[in-house]
């Protein structure tokens, strides 16, 4: 193979493999199992850091969770302290759809947003604009959530731009 050929091939292998992932439907046995409306229904609080690129934190933060459940809505109203003492709100809405499946809406997002749970696994993708350095950035928010036997909710987000990983978000909540 010439030499352009070869690094064209690898570039492809490099943008294809990017495109693979983890199918939450993979948890579908695991345990515990997550529902949302249960686990978010009363009070919530999660503690957590932004990381660029790099792995440095950029951020970190507390978020105090409200969670209601009525007819097959869930409602979260998160209230975000960051530790510059900046503050900041945002209100999920979602509705049930079926036992694996949730329709979300929130104040910032804009659209729908499609999210599954699978064994003690929930996940989402939506786009969410976020200012840095004076001006909005357009982000994909990849939003994975573990439930840990001991009750714990790891929640790990993968914050991408043009298919690339540019940032993270990890929180760990806790019912109150």
């Amino acid at each position: 193979m010439t030499r352009s050929l070869r690094i064209s091939f690898f570039i492809l292998l490099f943008l294809l493999a990017g495109c693979a992932g983890v199918d939450v439907e993979d948890y579908a046995d695991s345990e515990p199992r997550l529902d949302i409306a249960e686990y978010f229904a009363g009070t919530t609080r999660a503690w957590g850091m932004v990381q660029d690129y790099s792995g440095e934190v950029q951020r970190r933060f507390t978020v105090d969770i409200q969670g209601t459940y009525e007819n097959d809505t869930l409602t979260l109203d998160e209230s975000f302290v960051f530790s510059d003492g900046e503050t900041d709100r945002r209100v999920w809405t979602f509705e049930r759809v079926d036992e694996h499946r949730w329709i979300g809406t929130a104040n910032d997002v804009d659209g729908q947003v499609e999210a599954h749970q699978y064994g003690h696994v929930f996940h989402m993708r939506y786009p969410l604009d976020i200012e840095i350095d004076g001006r909005m950035i357009s982000f994909t928010m990849d939003d994975w959530m573990y439930l840990q036997p001991d009750g714990r909710l790891i929640n790990r987000t993968a914050m991408r731009k043009f298919g690339f990983t540019l940032g993270e978000i990890t929180l760990v909540f806790e019912k109150i």
